[in-house]
C-alpha cells in the first residue's frame, strides 16, 4: 500500500504519471463492463496483459446463465444459485444477478456479441448442472468467453473516453491521507515505476487458480488485486471456497484443459475403470449435480486408483468439431478423439468465491475502492458457485459498480483527483528463500493442491502455514509470486478457521455442515501473524454501505 505523507517509509521515484476520472485494473469482462458503463467519466484500464487476451474471460467455454426463455424467470434462476450456494448466498446479490440478467444480455447484443442461435433465429439455450431450466447462452459452442472479450474490447475501442495501458502490473494501491484509494503504483514492461491516479479505483483483476498445481485458469490469474487490497487493509470474505471444476483433460500441460460443463449438459457421462457410470449413484441429477459433488466423487475414485473418464461419443460423436471446437482442437492436440473415445479427466482448480468484500453496488471497505468479478465476494456465489453465473456476475456488478460511481459523482461534482506531498511504499521484507521465483511458484502449488485442495484436515492445512509462513512475502515491488504467496496464507488460514465441510469446502476431520458456520466470514489480512487474519464483522463498512445503498 502506498500513502501519501512524508512519515518513515521510504521514498521512491515516480517515471510516469497518468490521470483519468476512474482506474479500472483488469480487462476481462467485468473491467471492460465497468468501463464501458462509465461514459463520459474519462477512463483508465489497466492490463498486465493485453486488451481482451488476458485473464480468465477469454478462456470461458462455459456460457451465460440468463432467464431469457418464457418458460424461466429470475427467480427459478435465483433459486437455482442458492440451492446450490449451500446456505451462504446473500438472497438481495443474488436477486441483483437474476433480475439483472437479460438486461446484461442485451447490452452485449447492442456492442454485436454473436451468440449463438437456433434454426429460427432465436438465441439458443443450453442446460446445465443444477439449472431448473435450459437458460445458459453460448458462443461459437464452447468459446463464450472468447466471443465476450471480443465484443467488449472492441466496444472499448470504439469509445474514445477509454484509455488503455497495456503491460502495468498495479502493486499498490495509493491511500491518501484521509484513506481513500485514489490510485495505484505500478510497473510497466520497461521496468519504470508508474503513478496512476483518479477520483475512483475499481478492482477487477480476477480469481488466483493458479495457486494450485492443477487448474484450469491462465498462468496471468495469480490473485494480485485479492492481494493488493489485502495489504491495503480491506475487509476480505469467504476465502475458504475454492470451486474446483470436475472434468479438466487429464494431461501435462499447465494449465489443463477445460472440458465444459456443456458437454454433460449435452449428455457426456462419466465412467470409471470399469465403464460404469458412477454419478447415478451420487446424485439425483448425476452428472448435472452441482459441481463440488461431480468433482469429489471423481477425486474419491482417484485417490483409490481409478481412472476416470468423459464419454460423448454417443452423446456428440460426428458433431464433435462443430459443436464442440475449443474442446475438439485441446483434445486432438492431446492425441485424442473424443467423437470415438472417452476423455480422462480430473478436478482442477477453476473459480474462487472469496475475495474483496462488497456491497450491492460493489463498493469495498475502503473509500475509493470499488470492485467487481471474481476478485470478489458478492454473496451470489455462496459456498458453491452455480454454473455459468460467473460471467454473469461481472457483467452486472460491473455495471451497478460504474452506476454508483456515477451516483457519487453527481452528488460531489468533480472527482477529486489532487495528489497532496511526495509519493512514498512500505519496505517490503526480502524473500527468505532465494530460489528462483519460476522454482518457488512451482512448490507453493503443489503445497497448496496438496494441503488445501479438494479435501483438508487441520494437519494439512497446519503444514502449509508453517511452510507458508518461512515464504515471506519479498520485494520492494511484490510481483505476481508475492500475490500468491499473499493470497495462499488467507485461503490456507480461512480453510484451517472454518470447521466444517459446506458446498466447495471440506474438511476431512469435520465432515458436516453445522449450523454455527452458516454465515459469510468476514477477515482482514495481519502479515505479521501466524494465523494472518483477523476476524471483522459483517463487515462494519459493507453493513454501513448496504443501509446507505
Amino acid at each position: 500500500m502506498t500513502r501519501l505523507h512524508a512519515h518513515r517509509p521510504r521514498n521512491i521515484g515516480v517515471d510516469d504519471v497518468v490521470a483519468a476520472d476512474v482506474i479500472v485494473l483488469g480487462s476481462g469482462v467485468a473491467g471492460l463492463s465497468t468501463a464501458l458503463a462509465m461514459a463520459p467519466r474519462s477512463v483508465l484500464v489497466i492490463t498486465k496483459g493485453a486488451l481482451g487476451r488476458g485473464g480468465s474471460t477469454p478462456w470461458a467455454q462455459g456460457g451465460v446463465a440468463a432467464a431469457v426463455d418464457p418458460h424461466d424467470d429470475a427467480s427459478s434462476h435465483a433459486n437455482d444459485t442458492i440451492d446450490a450456494g449451500d446456505g451462504l448466498c446473500d438472497p438481495m446479490a443474488v436477486h441483483a444477478l437474476t433480475s439483472e440478467a437479460r438486461a446484461a444480455i442485451d447490452r452485449l447484443l447492442a456492442i454485436g456479441t454473436e451468440f449463438d442461435r437456433d434454426i429460427d433465429g432465436e438465441l439458443a439455450l443450453g442446460r446445465e448442472g443444477a439449472h431448473a431450466h435450459a437458460r445458459i447462452l453460448h458462443a461459437g459452442g464452447d468459446a463464450t468467453g472468447a466471443e465476450i472479450s471480443r465484443a467488449l474490447a472492441a466496444a472499448v475501442h470504439a469509445t474514445p473516453e477509454i484509455r488503455v495501458f497495456e503491460g502495468l502490473f498495479a502493486h499498490d494501491l495509493v491511500i491518501d491521507n484521509h484513506g481513500h484509494a485514489v490510485g495505484v503504483m505500478g510497473r510497466d514492461a520497461r521496468g519504470r515505476t508508474v503513478l496512476a491516479h483518479a477520483g475512483a479505483v475499481v478492482l477487477a483483476t480476477g480469481g488466483y487458480g493458479q495457486l494450485f498445481a492443477h487448474t484450469t485458469n491462465p498462468p496471468a490469474v495469480t490473485g494480485d488485486g485479492v492481494a493488493l487490497a489485502a495489504r491495503a487493509g480491506a475487509v476480505l470474505a469467504d476465502l475458504a471456497f475454492v470451486q474446483f471444476h470436475p472434468t479438466a483433460l487429464a494431461t501435462q500441460r499447465d494449465p489443463l484443459p477445460l472440458l465444459t460443463e456443456a458437454l454433460r449438459g449435452a449428455g457426456a457421462v462419466l465412467r470409471d475403470h470399469n465403464g460404469a457410470r458412477f454419478m447415478l449413484a451420487e446424485h439425483p441429477l448425476a452428472e448435472l449435480a452441482p459441481r463440488d459433488i461431480v468433482a469429489r466423487a471423481i477425486w474419491r475414485r482417484q485417490r483409490g486408483g481409478a481412472s476416470i473418464v468423459l464419454d460423448a461419443t454417443d452423446a456428440v460423436g460426428e458433431t464433435f468439431p462443430e459443436r464442440f471446437p475449443t474442446v475438439w482442437r485441446a483434445a486432438r492436440r492431446a492425441a485424442f478423439d473424443p467423437r470415438h473415445q472417452p476423455l480422462p479427466v480430473t478436478p482442477a482448480a477453476h473459480y474462487v468465491m472469496g475475495g474483496v468484500a462488497v456491497d450491492l453496488a460493489g463498493r469495498t471497505s475502503i473509500p475509493g475502492l470499488w470492485a467487481c468479478g471474481e476478485v470478489t465476494a458478492t454473496g451470489v456465489h455462496g459456498a458453491n458457485r452455480l454454473a455459468s453465473n460467473s460471467l454473469l456476475e461481472g457483467l452486472v456488478y460491473g455495471a451497478r459498480v460504474a452506476v454508483d460511481i456515477h451516483a457519487r459523482d453527481h452528488a460531489r461534482g468533480d472527482l477529486p483527483r489532487a495528489l497532496d506531498g511526495t509519493v512514498y511504499r512500505h519496505e517490503y521484507p526480502d524473500r527468505a528463500n532465494a530460489d528462483s521465483a519460476a522454482s518457488h511458484r512451482a512448490a507453493l502449488r503443489r503445497l497448496m493442491w496438496r494441503h488445501v485442495g479438494l479435501e483438508r484436515d487441520a494437519e494439512g492445512l497446519e503444514t502449509a502455514l508453517e511452510r507458508l509462513s518461512t515464504w515471506a512475502p519479498s520485494d520492494q515491488e511484490p510481483d505476481e509470486l508475492d500475490s500468491l504467496l499473499t493470497v495462499g496464507r488467507l485461503v490456507t488460514a480461512a480453510a484451517y478457521a472454518r470447521r466444517e465441510s459446506r458446498g466447495a469446502h471440506v474438511r476431512r476431520d469435520f465432515p458436516r455442515a453445522e449450523s454455527a458456520w452458516a454465515r459469510r466470514s468476514y477477515w482482514t489480512y495481519d502479515p505479521s501473524a501466524s494465523l494472518p487474519l483477523v476476524a471483522a464483522r459483517e463487515h462494519g463498512s459493507v453493513t454501513r454501505l448496504r443501509e446507505t445503498a
